[in-house]
């Protein structure tokens, strides 16, 4: 492989920033210091005004491949979060056929292998009718990420609202149980009230059917679970104020047996959105009122909610542009991601090294990922180099998802994505791309 030096960056790492060179050679970070002259062949890389981030970990992705692939595929979405800063996914279970048995969970892993280039890890999709062959990853906590609960509304059986088989995994599930909260009954009663008092839906009565209830109702009867049993429960992509008096900053994140995540779209947009963007940002859990942004802020800031994902999930243009009603709920942010929260530094709202450890650090403390999320010597190189002066305006001409659109079209990010290294390998550079190495298999210290 080809050893690098970069010089002079400004490493953000484990709540600090100082200058330092960084000396990558086998595809781990060989060594950290203020000067390197080093022993080995390099290619230099002057850093010099721009900040050394540890690549973003997205614990919370939908790939759409297989059975998708005319929204998205692993390649292309892939490629996306690399340019994006994001060297590192684990990605969900409703493709089709959803990944309800494990033969179908290393077929993900087998396209990843050929075609992702960057880092993967899959979760294990469960049903009312597969719990034990969910719980089969007990035997496998080092290579899967965790298994995943749709407990509201989702597609193609994924959802689980049987009680006994609610019971029993989280009774003997031994990995993380990552679930999305949201409450199908009460989603259904609200869909019925609203449609008797109009005629015909708008993407703004959105919120309205998937409101805060609905999401408080569920995240309680999941931690109500998770506690039962002492379960590791990861809740996803938290969305109300309502649900933030479930989460606690008491105890270090090493120490939580629940913890929470918050997507960017839900710190970037509110119900005041809708006007402008509609179905555009159609999703689930529900993009809500201006309090619920503001409280998972500061929900955010002071460690009650514990990653940052963006729960990204492509549809094509045309899938979103249907009536209300029949337009696909969910958005692609991965590529940019990492500039929506760079764009929160330059105002103030959030530090530089706050946002790595949301992105980085506690993504891989959370699943207790095997050398990486951190700038240390001897773990794996999934580096990015940020220039923070050099602004990004998001365009089609730039867009790499596959569905070529993003509600963001039009917004100038203040700072860009220059380098991404995975494992080492200089993936993307300047605008160049090198593909010749693919990304690796997540391993867990479990």
């Amino acid at each position: 492989m080809q050893n690098y030096l970069i010089k002079n960056a400004i490493v953000v790492n484990e709540g600090k920033l100082a200058a330092k060179d960084v000396l990558v050679a086998k595809g781990r970070i060989e060594k950290i210091a203020d000067s390197i002259q080093p022993a080995i062949a390099v290619t230099e890389i002057n850093g010099e005004g721009k900040y050394l981030l540890p690549g973003a970990i997205d614990d919370q992705v939908h790939f759409r491949e297989p059975g998708l692939t005319h929204k998205a595929t692993i390649y292309t979405e892939s490629k996306a979060a690399v340019a994006g800063g994001v060297t590192s996914f684990m990605e969900m279970p409703n493709t089709v056929p959803p990944v309800f048995t494990q033969d179908l969970l290393e077929d993900k892993y087998r396209i990843a292998a050929n075609t992702s280039l960057a880092n993967y890890s899959f979760f294990m999709g469960t049903s009312n009718d597969n719990a034990d062959e969910a719980l089969r990853t007990n035997l496998r906590k080092k290579d899967i990420c965790g298994i995943k609960i749709f407990m509201g509304s989702s597609t193609g059986g994924l959802l689980v609202d049987n009680y006994l088989t609610l019971d029993k995994l989280f009774r003997e599930s031994e990995v993380l149980i990552a679930s999305h909260c949201e409450d199908e009954k009460i989603i259904k009663a609200n869909l019925e009230r609203i449609k008797k008092e109009k005629a015909v839906l708008e993407p703004s009565d959105h919120p309205l059917i998937r409101d805060e209830n609905g999401c408080f109702e569920s995240s309680l009867a999941a931690i109500q679970f998770a506690k039962k049993y002492n379960s590791r429960l990861h809740i996803l992509h938290i969305s109300t104020e309502k649900e933030l008096q479930l989460f606690t900053n008491i105890v270090p994140l090493e120490e939580k047996n629940i913890t929470a995540e918050v997507c960017v779209h839900h710190l970037h947009f509110t119900s005041n959105d809708y006007a402008q963007l509609g179905n555009l940002i159609k999703c689930n859990p529900a993009i809500k009122a201006p309090h619920n942004r503001e409280a998972l802020w500061r929900a955010l800031l002071d460690d009650r909610l514990d990653v940052i994902a963006t729960d990204h999930a492509p549809h094509t243009w045309e899938e979103k542009n249907e009536p209300y009603e029949k337009a696909h709920a969910g958005l692609p942010l991965v590529q940019h991601s990492l500039l929506m929260m760079l764009h929160y530094v330059k105002e103030g709202r959030i530090s530089i090294e706050k946002v790595v450890e949301k992105m980085s650090h506690a993504v891989a403390r959370c699943f207790r990922i095997e050398n990486r999320g951190f700038i240390r010597e001897g773990y794996w190189a999934d580096l990015v180099l940020v220039d923070p002066d050099t602004p990004t305006t998001v365009s089609k001409s730039n867009i790499l998802y596959k569905c070529g659109w993003s509600p963001l079209e039009g917004t100038t990010f203040p700072s860009s994505v220059t380098h991404t290294f995975v494992n080492g390998h200089l993936v993307y550079g300047n605008g160049s791309w090198d593909e010749s190495k693919k990304g690796e298999r997540l391993r867990f210290d479990r």
